[in-house]
Order: structure tokens, then C-alpha cells, then sequence
């Protein structure tokens, strides 16, 4: 019996040691801790470059463009600039700081920049001007904002996809409004709209009209990855020569990798500086580019763009800017497309640019307790 007892014990004893947890020769992973939010600004000195902002300007500008919002705190706002005379640098800066205030987006974006380029047209073709600027087609039923999505009406009246880019430029035009060389054409639609000039000197206008509704497709990095250009020159300008000097079908073949397609009508040359998607004329330097699912029309906004990948791009675009524009390829909360003008010299600074951005919103102060 004590044999027995013993053995019972014992076993009894190892039983519960084996159910006793032994300790880890690893410790236990910690939680990772929630991100903390993003903070709201509530002062403008918080603002990095706002001391150094040309205010004046930026309130010429506002003044000019802030009827684009629907807003009504922000109508209010407009009507009280629009009050005023262009205001000196010190009541300016007053201004705005008296009637917004600013709060961080949360998170790094991109900034790119944009334009209006002019290029040089013929009515006829021949082996360097091959490319047809091409109508928005009978076929092509546009909808969405600014008319950016489309689709193609069948000889049955049913709706479908429209072609991409290889089919429309491999097929024969219905109608040429004019023709330009290829790789200009490629970049006019890029950018939506510019001026063609003719040997005899004639300017017109080419304006958006419509898309093929399909997917934006940026070819500068495809170019870098298959050694076409170094990883720091992609720049829009650096893109062009390369296409230019390897016209025909290697540059078409690059070209085609977006299958984004722009149509385009034509309106004499009135010196005036284009229109975005509000149908406003564009304000060089305090436009932008946004996604119209994460901001309205007419919004107001600090950029901080840092940081640029680009060989000769500026180190900083620090500004005031408004909301006035969309771009097929400008997708995200924190993501603007800087419009900088007309012309080649806009061009080149408009190719340099791929920051790193921060965006703060300039929200209205209105009411009693402003």
C-alpha cells in the first residue's frame, strides 16, 4: 500500500507539472500601438513657408478663383475679398489668416506639376507631323465629371468599353482637326490642352473634349525600368527627346503603354490662360490638379512639396493654392497636380517636378464666434 500510495503520488504530482505552462524562451511580442493622428493646425505660423508666401498674390489669385466653390461658408468668405481692393502684403496675409484656418491631411503625398504647351501644327501630313488630332468621335458617349469617362455606342445602341490607345491610333481617322508630330501629341494629351501654331503663323487652341474612359498610365517609369532613361532623368522633358529621336514604332510601342486616349476641339488663340474642370481660367502657380472623390471644387489649400527625385527640379513648392482641376491620373487624399503656366519654359519646370507633398486644408472661419 505505501508502494502504491507513492506511485499515486508521483503521479499525480507529474500530472500537474505537466500542466503547469513553461515559460517561453522568446518574449511575447508586444501590441503594436495605433498611429496617432494626424494633427490639426490651428496656427499659420505652423505652416512651413508661410512667413516667406507672397500673400498679396495669393489673395489676387483667391480673389479671382474662390467663386469656383459651392460652399457656402466659403462664399462668404469670397465675398468678403471680393469687397476689397488687391490688398498690400501685410493686409493680405491679415486676410487669411483672419478668415481660415489650417488642418493637416494626414500622411505624405505626391506633387506633380503641369501646363499648357504650344507646338507647332500642320493642316496637312506628311513624315514628321503623322500624328491626327482627333475629334471626340459620334460614336463615344462621355459622361462624369469634365466628360473624363466614356463608353462606345454599338451599331445596336448597346454601350461598351470604348478602344484603347493602339486601336484608335491604328485605325483611320473619321476627321483631323490638325496634325502634329507624335510625341508632341502624346504630350498635349497629357497635359489636356495647349496652342498649335502654323508656318503662317495662325494660333488655335486645342481643348479638351473627351477620353476613351480608359485608365491613365504614366510611362516614365516603364521607360526607367526597361533602361531606357536613368532612374533620377525621367523628366517630361527628358521623356520627349527620347521619343522624338526614336520615332516610329519603338516610340510608338512606349506610347501605347498608356491606353488613355484624349479628343480635342479647336477654338481660336484669345491670349487667355486655359480653363480647368471649374471653368475657370488657370492662375500660374496657385492652381491644382486634385481627385474630385476627396476634395470639391474651389477648396483651398497649403502645399509643402519636398524632397524632389528629379534632376534641376526647384527643392520646394510652398504655396497657397485652390482647387480648380482634375487629372485622370490624380488619385488620393493627399495627392495635387500644380499648374505652372504656358508655354516651354513652363514645360521644363512643370517635367522636374515629383515631390514629396504635405497638404493642409485652409478651412473658412465664419459666423459669430469666429
Amino acid at each position: 500500500m505505501k508502494i502504491l500510495l507513492a506511485v499515486a503520488c508521483a503521479l499525480t504530482l507529474a500530472a500537474c507539472a505537466t500542466a503547469r505552462p513553461r515559460p517561453s524562451p522568446y518574449p511575447a511580442p508586444r501590441p503594436t500601438p495605433a498611429p496617432a493622428p494626424a494633427p490639426i493646425l490651428e496656427q499659420f505660423s505652423d505652416l512651413p513657408g508661410w512667413a516667406a508666401e507672397d500673400h498679396a498674390g495669393a489673395f489676387e489669385a483667391y480673389r479671382s478663383t474662390c467663386g469656383a466653390s459651392r460652399d457656402a461658408a466659403m462664399g462668404e468668405v469670397c465675398r468678403r475679398a471680393r469687397s476689397r481692393p488687391l490688398l498690400p502684403e501685410a493686409e493680405a496675409r491679415a486676410f487669411f489668416e483672419d478668415n481660415f484656418r489650417p488642418e493637416a491631411l494626414p500622411g505624405d503625398g505626391v506633387l506633380t506639376a503641369y501646363y499648357a504647351p504650344e507646338y507647332e501644327a500642320r493642316a496637312k501630313p506628311d513624315a514628321e507631323f503623322s500624328a491626327p488630332v482627333r475629334p471626340k468621335p459620334a460614336d463615344l458617349v462621355a459622361s462624369g465629371q469634365g466628360g473624363r469617362d466614356a463608353q462606345q455606342r454599338g451599331p445596336d445602341g448597346k454601350l461598351g468599353p470604348y478602344p484603347d490607345r493602339t486601336a484608335i491610333e491604328t485605325s483611320a481617322p473619321a476627321q483631323v482637326l490638325a496634325w502634329m508630330r507624335p510625341e508632341e501629341l502624346f504630350f498635349l494629351q497629357v497635359q489636356g490642352s495647349g496652342v498649335v501654331t502654323y508656318p503662317d503663323g495662325k494660333r488655335m487652341k486645342v481643348l479638351f473634349s473627351a477620353t476613351n474612359g480608359q485608365t491613365f498610365t504614366g510611362i516614365a517609369n516603364p521607360m526607367r525600368d526597361k533602361g531606357l532613361l536613368a532612374a533620377n532623368n525621367t523628366s517630361g522633358e527628358a521623356i520627349r527627346q527620347w521619343l522624338a529621336d526614336h520615332r516610329g514604332p519603338q516610340a510608338d510601342a512606349v506610347m501605347r503603354l498608356n491606353p488613355r486616349y484624349v479628343f480635342f476641339t479647336l477654338a481660336p488663340d484669345d491670349g487667355r490662360p486655359p480653363t480647368g474642370s471649374a471653368g475657370i481660367p488657370l492662375p500660374s502657380g496657385r492652381a491644382i490638379a486634385v481627385d474630385p472623390s476627396r476634395h470639391a471644387t474651389g477648396e483651398l489649400f497649403w502645399i509643402d512639396g519636398v524632397a524632389p527625385i528629379l534632376n534641376g527640379a526647384f527643392p520646394t513648392y510652398r504655396r497657397m493654392v485652390t482647387a480648380l482641376d482634375v487629372g485622370g491620373a490624380i488619385k488620393g487624399e493627399v495627392r495635387a497636380d500644380l499648374y505652372l503656366g504656358q508655354g516651354q519654359r513652363a514645360g521644363a519646370e512643370a517635367g522636374r517636378v515629383r515631390h514629396t507633398l504635405r497638404m493642409h486644408r485652409l478651412v473658412p472661419r465664419v459666423g459669430p464666434g469666429r
